[in-house]
């Protein structure tokens, strides 16, 4: 394999030379290229690395200065991209001022080498005690400690340390994630890895000693402690489908959402007491709500542009069909009831399909459908503060052609030709969340968010669930709007 050394330095020019002399001779071997980078250093790093350059044959040695300093982040990503381009199937992270061992190089290597991991981290935490008599300063480890701990409840990971720069990663796993875009500070370090975690790529970690000398510490604590937090949440939100998935990102379909508050939950009930019912379910997804229709003892046929695994073991019939163009006419009519759970604001031309829906039903059948509410207070607040995006999920989700408010909705359904017959709204999302099981979250926030629904539904409702029938005459309810 092509192993490469990406060495980021600034202003090392004291202690450059000798990282590049503690690599050893049996390591030196496997490399098949050493990156030095200087990040625009005040010093004469760049002379240093020059001159090693010309006096000591043991390396293919390359040497780049910037022409203005990248940051930490930026020295990596420029360092990154060049391995990508050099055909580099490994490259080790090492800091030109000798706070990581270079002896221990071989050892950083060899998972990858050996086909057993995608990343490979350095760790001053894995032996007990030995951080601290290498030099760490307490503080430092201490916040190392909360901060990798709280990292890891975070985003279930079970790394011991978050926080050593000494690294090596298969240079094929970095082409796959967006690293381009990460920060150019120190939490750099911290997007790759949630990066990699959202990749489900394989991460493993070895013990390394811990040296700390003379050299000068560019972090600012509280602001890398602030930063690295930050990114960690986004991980998490990310994983519940908020935010464009840079960090933390969906791969699974729309789930099912059983929470009682929920819009999948509030059509059970709404459906709840009634005979058996010969139901269409309009953009079923993988069909977890048509399996609990049909454990309720209705007959439920599905039909979605795609076919998910196992979705016709979930319903009676299932039909594969772009609703775009229409509900294909094998998927019949003189149906009791027409369901579209969150399927209308994907769709162009929104009232067509209501409109086809309609037609699916017999004489006194209806039809219940759920929108995001784009007045809630989240997207409000995204735009109020100027920071207004797609998400992957929920009311701004990336893939939504149509953003409704509670009184677009209504017109919409009433161009359709249909008119009003029940309602429920829902609160926060916390079975996307993964809060729905929370006690204390779904007991407190839950409850909150609930009364704040009832008082002030276009500003609460997450989503809005509305029944319809067909117009046959007669004056639409016309609710009360906020």
């Amino acid at each position: 394999m092509k192993v490469g050394v990406l060495v980021v330095a600034y202003n090392a020019e004291s202690t450059l030379a000798a990282v590049l002399d503690r690599i050893p001779d049996a390591t030196q071997l496997q490399l098949a290229e050493v990156l030095v980078q200087d990040d625009h250093s005040t010093d004469d790093t760049h002379g240093v690395a020059q001159e090693y350059h010309g006096n000591n044959p043991r390396f293919h040695l390359t040497v780049v200065r910037h022409p203005q300093n990248l940051g930490y982040g930026g020295n990596q990503k420029a360092g990154y991209t060049y391995a990508v381009n050099h055909g580099w199937d490994v490259v080790v992270l090492l800091h030109g001022d000798g706070q990581y061992a270079p002896e221990v190089m071989g050892e950083i290597i060899a998972p990858i080498v050996d086909g057993d991991a995608d990343a490979v981290f350095g760790s001053r935490m894995m032996h007990r005690g030995q951080a601290l008599k290498g030099g760490m300063p307490k503080y430092k480890y201490v916040g190392n400690r909360i901060l990798s701990t709280t990292q890891n409840a975070l985003t279930g990971l079970q790394l011991s340390e978050w926080h050593s720069g000494y690294r090596a990663y298969r240079v094929s796993a970095l082409e796959q994630l967006p690293f381009v875009g990460n920060s150019d500070g120190f939490d750099f370090d911290t997007e790759i890895i949630l990066q990699l975690a959202a990749a489900k790529m394989k991460i493993v970690e070895v013990p390394i000693p811990t040296y700390y000398g003379d050299e000068i510490c560019h972090v600012n604590g509280l602001e890398y402690a602030k930063d690295v937090v930050i990114d960690t949440v986004r991980y998490r939100l990310g994983r519940s489908g908020f935010g464009s998935g840079r960090l933390g990102r969906v791969s699974e379909p729309y789930a099912f959402k059983p929470s009682p508050y929920s819009s999948h939950g509030r059509i059970l009930q709404m459906v709840q007491g009634r005979p058996p019912l010969r139901i269409l379910d309009v953009g079923c997804g993988p069909g977890w709500l048509a399996a609990a229709l049909t454990e309720a003892g209705h007959t439920v046929v599905g039909v979605d542009i795609a076919e998910a695994d196992g979705v016709r073991g979930r319903m009676s019939h299932f039909v594969q069909a772009d609703l775009s163009q229409g509900i294909p006419d094998d998927v019949g009519d003189d149906f009791d009831l027409v369901i579209g759970a969150d399927v209308i604001e994907h769709l162009a031309d929104p009232a067509a399909l209501l409109a086809d829906m309609s037609s699916r039903v017999h004489a006194h059948g209806s039809i219940i459908a759920s929108v995001p509410n784009i007045s809630h207070w989240y997207p409000r607040f995204r735009i109020a503060a100027g920071r207004f995006d797609y998400d992957q999920r929920g009311v701004l989700d990336a893939t939504h052609l149509r953003f409704f408010t509670r009184r677009r909705f209504l017109r919409v359904a009433e161009e359709a030709g249909l008119e009003r017959v029940a309602h429920r709204h829902t609160g926060l999302p916390l079975d996307a969340l993964g809060l729905s099981d929370h006690a204390l979250v779904a007991g407190t926030v839950g409850r909150a968010d609930r009364l704040l629904v009832k008082w002030w539904p276009t500003m609460f409702a997450y989503q809005f669930v509305y029944e319809f029938r067909p117009w046959r005459g007669g004056a639409l309810r016309n609710d009360a709007t906020r």
